[in-house]
């Protein structure tokens, strides 16, 4: 008997606390209930139970669905949850089909999901649509220089310029999914801005007209594969940097100076060889002739003990002078 009560209690409290617990939500959702069904949603309590169990705010689902409706969308709550549970921004969705609406774009509750999880923000693309907004290229830095915040390219009379631009773009909706952002739009502005200042003969063509610039930049269609659509690019500032052809024939004149300097120390380090070269060949020659001098009163020695000065005969130093050279003047 006490075994059978347990079981009975114990079946009691199994049915009562779940029971407890849907009359508290019950309770709890129920002027959320009111409130969507005032406003002609097909919201049940097991709509907002099921969004509980998934651990999703029935408030946020909701107050969304209720928005997009108002705005002409065709959305489900279970498209709602699919979103959030895949990690988009319900809010972004929100304020942003208000926004469709007012500007009058065609786009569906699918489009602007897929806007979302692609990572751009849904609010800001519909806003920049409506009202394009404008680019500094390139971005401007606090603690950078004036250079730094220029993008400066060369003439092709050597003078090397700085320029500002402020570019206009409209962002194309329909190209937010796949295609580049800002930062490839102010890329290839800069190339452009690069491109039309090497193309001019002198910088005083860019200084009287600053649109060949601007029309260079149109021209190439530099926003194809991009979500936006350039509107206009005007030229802030054009600023005279310095003479790149001038400083380029100066670092060649140095060089050229130091090459001259170089052959000449080597032709002078040739000349000083050969100098010294002269001179041990002098000092040689000296010596060869203090050698032949050496010699001399040698060989007047050897002369004299063979008896052979120069003549045929031999000397007969024993006869008088006279005699001797009468009897060496007669033949033998």
């Amino acid at each position: 008997m006490p075994a059978l009560q347990l079981i009975l209690v114990v079946l009691l409290l199994a049915f009562l606390v779940p029971a407890g617990w849907l009359a508290l939500f019950i309770c709890r959702r129920f002027p959320l209930w009111l409130e969507a069904k005032a406003t002609g949603l097909d919201v049940s309590f097991l709509h907002l139970l099921l969004i509980q169990l998934k651990k999703l705010s029935p408030e946020v689902i909701v107050g969304c669905l209720k928005v997009m409706r108002k705005a002409g969308l065709d959305v489900s709550i279970a498209d709602l949850e699919s979103h959030q549970l895949a990690g988009g921004h319900l809010d972004r969705l929100q304020d942003a089909s208000i926004a469709v609406n007012k500007a009058g774009l065609h786009l569906t509750f699918r489009d602007m999901a897929a806007i979302d999880l692609a990572g751009r923000d849904i609010r800001e693309a519909v806003d920049s649509h409506v009202n394009p907004k404008v680019l500094i290229c390139p971005p401007q830095t606090a603690r950078g220089s004036q250079e730094q915040n220029t993008i400066s390219g060369v003439a092709k009379d050597g003078i090397r310029l700085a320029v500002r631009a402020k570019v206009t773009v409209r962002t194309r909706i329909d190209r937010l999914v796949g295609n580049a952002g800002e930062a490839t739009v102010i890329a290839r502005v800069g190339e452009g801005i690069v491109a039309a200042i090497g193309k001019a003969e002198t910088h005083r063509a860019i200084l009287e007209r600053p649109e060949i610039i601007s029309q260079a930049i149109l021209a190439r269609g530099l926003d194809s594969a991009t979500c936006f659509e350039i509107l206009s690019v005007d030229i802030a500032d054009v600023d005279v940097l310095d003479n790149v052809a001038a400083r380029l024939q100066t670092v060649r004149a140095e060089a050229d100076k130091r090459i001259a300097r170089a052959r000449s120390e080597e032709r002078r380090a040739a000349a000083i060889a050969t100098h010294q070269e002269m001179q041990s060949r002098t000092v040689g020659m000296e010596v060869k002739v203090t050698a032949a001098k050496a010699e001399l009163p040698l060989a007047v020695a050897n002369a004299c003990q063979d008896q052979n000065l120069g003549s045929p005969l031999p000397f007969r130093h024993l006869l008088p002078s006279p005699r001797r050279w009468q009897s060496s003047a007669q033949p033998t």
